[in-house]
């Protein structure tokens, strides 16, 4: 199958959706830390909070989700916890294995920094809808 041909208005949309995706990623980060968090610190509580099924994570989890090295989502669980944040729990089903849980304090942040995101993708949204239905 040959690939697609691309019209102008293929670049023009692409260029757009990636300008949008950036406007949204900037608005994240300057959420963040105007939250008292680095960006990365947000990812890590919302991959928590975002955790299928439960309320926690692993470390090897995390690590994925944020697409980190293991000794550096261990290096980020160490600051969220210093800023208490997140607490560990040895697993009740795997002694080997350390939940990450929020704490009240995580809660708090992650709640506020995600009603303010869902506003934001509401605002952003349709214009990605149209521009997606455009390619």
């Amino acid at each position: 199958m040959p690939p697609p041909t691309l019209t102008k208005s293929h670049y023009e949309s692409l260029a757009a959706i990636r300008h949008t995706l950036r406007r949204f990623v900037h608005f994240s980060q300057d959420a963040a830390r105007d939250a008292g968090l680095t960006p990365q610190q947000h990812q890590g509580l919302l991959a928590i909070k975002g955790a299928p099924d439960r309320d926690f994570a692993s470390i090897a989890e995390l690590a994925e989700s944020l697409q980190l090295r293991h000794h550096s989502a261990v290096g980020l669980v160490d600051r969220l916890e210093s800023a208490r944040f997140v607490r560990r729990k040895p697993s009740a089903h795997d002694r080997r294995q350390v939940e990450i849980h929020l704490t009240r304090k995580g809660e708090t942040v992650i709640e506020k920094l995600s009603a303010i995101h869902l506003e934001e993708l509401r605002q952003v949204g349709p214009t990605l809808r149209q521009l997606l239905q455009s390619l």
